[in-house]
């Protein structure tokens, strides 16, 4: 590992590699439902597979960085507030969906299971 990466807290290296491997992983997931709708479904799934590479590029490192600072749990409830703040604004802005209050409540759901999980 680079001697100024070292400088950068666990949790910030961790946190920062999950947010862009959500990036890769919702567009895996969700953007052929975008720009592949006229395409074959195995097609589809290739690019998908090629653009989960580079998720799992980035998820496998921040989780071995993360497990070193963290519980399971703890990285497993972080992925999944990642997932929701990524999540949002793919659908609103990428996907075109209207802006939901329900997101709202999702996100609240999610601040209780981080403070269970992250609580002494």
């Amino acid at each position: 590992m680079p001697a100024w990466l070292q400088t950068i807290p666990v949790w910030l290296q961790a946190t920062l590699l999950l947010a862009a491997s959500n990036v890769f992983m919702t567009f895996a997931w969700y953007g052929h439902l975008r720009n592949m709708q006229s395409k074959a479904w195995f097609v589809a799934a290739i690019a998908s597979w090629g653009i989960a590479l580079f998720e799992y590029l980035l998820q496998v490192p921040a989780n071995r960085i993360g497990a070193t600072q963290f519980s399971l749990a703890q990285l497993k409830i972080l992925q999944e507030v990642i997932t929701l703040l990524v999540f949002i604004p793919f659908v609103v802005l990428y996907m075109k969906q209207p802006m939901k209050l329900d997101y709202l409540w999702a996100a609240l759901c999610m601040l209780g299971a981080v403070y269970f999980i992250f609580r002494n």
